[in-house]
């Protein structure tokens, strides 16, 4: 499971290039969150943890608290969110979550970066049963034990843990999320998550090389110019 995470920390990390679309992303996704589970990030865990990971990419605080104002304000867009599947270059399985205020707009430009690589759109639950939906945390350490037992303790039904190079990786599943990041805080104390997110991970990678893993780059590039296209998640392997 790792293998797969890490490939896909890799392949945003190369199509999350533009600082201005980056904000965005995050502005919007604070946003939303803010304005379903309240704007105080003490009482809104997963607004909490977005803030994070948003400060984590270097998103300046005043596009965080522009977000969040805009939120308590109660108006604004009314963002849904959309998900679509399908297959991408060399046969690869691909996720697209995205927040859109208008969905046929948010399809159809979706399905165009499909088309333009010569691939297809697919049906809800054609590839998502094969990818774990999962809570993942990354944080610096030395006992995995430690840390099983304060999950199991909680009652958390622990998918993975790995252990390397001084780093522990947990995976639980995505309606753990909340259970585990509270076990783990408690046992550990203060400590900071490198990775604090909840994310889709391919149970199998598929290896691409050569003209298929240009094209499925060039695929990357056009779902993640999309304003309205949050994250990407597949099971290629590079």
């Amino acid at each position: 499971m790792g293998r797969a995470f890490q490939n896909r920390k890799e392949s945003m990390a190369k199509t999350s290039d533009q600082k201005a679309k980056v904000y965005s992303k995050y502005g919007r996704e604070i946003y939303v969150c803010a304005k379903s589970g309240g704007i105080d990030p003490n009482g809104n865990l997963a607004l909490r943890s977005l803030i994070d990971r948003a400060k984590k990419d270097q998103v300046p605080t005043h596009v965080i608290d522009k977000a969040i104002d805009k939120a308590k304000g109660g108006g604004g867009e009314d963002f849904d969110t959309a998900r679509y599947e399908g297959f991408g270059p060399g046969n690869t399985m691909v996720i697209i979550d995205c927040l859109s205020d208008n969905p046929n707009r948010t399809f159809g430009d979706v399905r165009t970066c499909f088309n333009k690589v010569k691939c297809k759109i697919g049906g809800q639950g054609s590839v998502s049963h094969m990818f774990d939906h999962s809570a993942i945390f990354v944080f610096a350490g030395d006992d995995e034990e430690v840390v099983l037992e304060a999950l199991m303790m909680a009652d958390v039904d622990v998918t993975d843990i790995e252990l390397e190079d001084g780093k522990v990786t947990v995976f639980a599943p995505n309606t753990d999320y909340g259970k585990a990041k509270a076990a783990l805080t408690e046992a550990l104390g203060d400590i900071e998550f490198d990775v604090d997110e909840i994310q889709f991970v391919a149970q199998n990678t598929s290896p691409i090389e050569g003209e298929e893993l240009e094209q499925f780059e060039r695929f990357l590039d056009l779902l993640n110019d999309l304003d309205d296209v949050q994250n990407v998640y597949h099971n290629a392997e590079f």
